[in-house]
């Protein structure tokens, strides 16, 4: 099946838009989280997924900063991925994963794998990966490592951290620029 990446503009980010609430409700699995009264995936009082849409529009606002990605499976969308860049990223990275999200039906396929991949490829430097340490998340834990060290084996670091923002995690960081 064809993988494919592509970065979404203001024409295309609903796409995104309408997978980020099945991403939020796959992450309140992990995390434990509820919807609000309004049956909305946050811890305010958002009325409406349109309302959360716009804290999310800062990905469409800085092109060349922030890229949001679309992932295709034989054209049919697939998943997200967001990539930041300075000054949005940790611990001196170039490349901050922010977010990455495959639809259920396009996970253990090797799909996700494959789309990965071309965002790795598409940004050349240091990165940074976090995802959720415990045992809750033991697939995502599983498939980074999994993904990352079968593309460079050689350059990929991992620990158990604090991070500034956002708890404890688990972060992966590897380089790219030799490959």
């Amino acid at each position: 099946m064809k993988v494919s990446i592509s970065l979404t503009d203001h024409a295309t980010k609903f796409i995104v838009n309408n997978l980020y609430p099945l991403y939020l409700h796959d992450l309140s699995e992990i995390w434990g989280w509820k919807p609000n009264k309004y049956g909305v995936y946050e811890d305010d009082d958002t009325l409406t997924l349109k309302d959360q849409n716009k804290v999310f529009d800062i990905w469409w606002e800085k092109p060349g900063v922030l890229y949001p990605y679309l992932i295709r499976v034989e054209d049919i969308p697939a998943g997200f991925a967001l990539v930041a860049t300075p000054p949005y990223t940790p611990h001196a990275s170039e490349f901050f994963l922010n977010e990455f999200f495959m639809l259920r039906p396009f996970r253990g396929k090797g799909m996700a794998e494959a789309a990965a991949v071309q965002v790795f490829n598409s940004h050349i430097g240091a990165w940074e990966i976090q995802t959720n340490p415990t045992d809750t998340n033991k697939r995502a834990q599983s498939f980074w490592r999994k993904t990352i060290h079968r593309y460079i084996p050689e350059s990929c670091h991992e620990e158990f951290a604090e991070t500034k923002n956002d708890g404890y995690k688990l972060i992966f960081r590897f380089n790219n620029s030799h490959l």
